[in-house]
């Protein structure tokens, strides 16, 4: 994601950050090791009790050494819904090259490490978050999953600054915004009703 200024998709507002993390709770973890770039993938949960802005997490082990954790800041991404928008869809007479929709936020902070009771608290937390979703929740068994969870270790991460993007198409005519929509709607190859359903949302919002 690009970070040069854009005052059309940008945001700085961290209520912002907090819905796509809580609406994509899975992210890429960047740090380095030995000066090269390492990145792993995890689920995460949104800190609901922290003050500031903060994430938690875990990495299976050796994770924290591949990535070492520390004193030293990491990069999570977010990644919301995204997709292709065809220049076929927008008003006569206006641009004829195709652009991308998306939302990303690029997180940054220095992780801190749980211990072994947080950590499987956390765990818990995680799997009750997607359990409750289903018809027959299954609950993380704290007896069964304190040895699985020696395997992992947990981390919380504040969020001490990030660079967000929203780019719903806001630069474009309302007639064009109205007709994309409309076609990520339709059945077709590029068919995309929650992308639509956060245009519409991104652009009440201007």
């Amino acid at each position: 994601m690009c970070v040069r200024h854009n005052l059309h998709h940008a945001t700085e507002d961290p209520e912002v950050v907090r819905r796509l993390i809580r609406e994509n709770p899975w992210g890429t973890l960047v740090g380095s090791n030995n000066g090269a770039p390492v990145a792993s993938h995890y689920p995460i949960l949104l800190d609901e009790e922290a003050e500031g802005l903060a994430v938690l997490t875990h990495v299976g082990r050796p994770g924290e050494m591949i990535h070492g954790f520390g004193d030293r800041e990491i990069l999570l991404i977010i990644q919301g819904r995204n997709g292709y928008v065809s220049p076929s869809w927008y008003a006569p007479g206006t641009t004829r090259a195709p652009t991308w929709n998306f939302s990303a936020a690029h997180c940054y902070g220095v992780p801190q490490i749980l211990d072994e009771e947080e950590n499987l608290a956390v765990l818990a937390r995680l799997v009750a978050h997607f359990e409750r979703q289903v018809e027959e929740p299954m609950l993380l068994d704290l007896d069964w999953g304190r040895p699985v969870a020696q395997g992992t270790v947990g981390i919380r991460l504040p969020i001490t600054r990030f660079v967000c993007k929203i780019k719903m198409s806001q630069d474009k005519d309302p007639v064009t915004q109205r007709q994309v929509m409309a076609a990520l709607r339709a059945p077709g190859p590029f068919q995309n009703p929650k992308l639509a359903d956060d245009m519409a949302r991104a652009l009440s919002s201007d």
